[in-house]
């Protein structure tokens, strides 16, 4: 399955893959917590608290280790490009979650949707534990 059509050598920029990645990501921990039940107000408290640069930092920690050579690259760019994170945000953390957001926004547009989830659950395995 490919999400999208790109042709070769047109793949979205690393930041415009971090842009889809969060959004993916966002829609994954949702769908995980709704299948787990509760009400919406701790619902919501929790994705807030799962999708935050901090946790999102702390998710990429925990994937980085599994990471292909490209996914790597990935990563690796979108860490390092030039944004200027929100001024309540540490800048380190910021990045790293950018390059996990990368990485997702990437496997999403490429059609690997197992890497994608299999990535996906183990970058929120301590959160769903939690």
């Amino acid at each position: 399955m490919k999400a999208f059509d790109f042709a070769p050598g047109e793949m979205p920029g690393s930041l415009e893959l971090a842009y889809l990645g969060d959004s993916v990501y966002d829609l994954y921990v949702r769908a995980r917590l709704v299948r787990a039940g509760g009400h919406v107000r701790a619902m919501h408290r929790a994705a807030v608290s799962q999708v935050c640069a901090h946790a999102q930092a702390a998710a990429f920690d925990r994937v980085e280790r599994i990471l292909s050579d490209r996914e790597r690259d990935v990563a690796r760019r979108a860490r390092n490009a030039h944004q200027t994170p929100p001024r309540n945000a540490d800048a380190a953390e910021y990045h790293r979650a950018t390059a996990l957001e990368a990485v997702v926004g990437y496997l999403f547009v490429a059609g690997q949707i197992e890497r994608m989830e299999q990535i996906l659950t183990l970058a929120l395995e301590e959160e769903h534990e939690a």
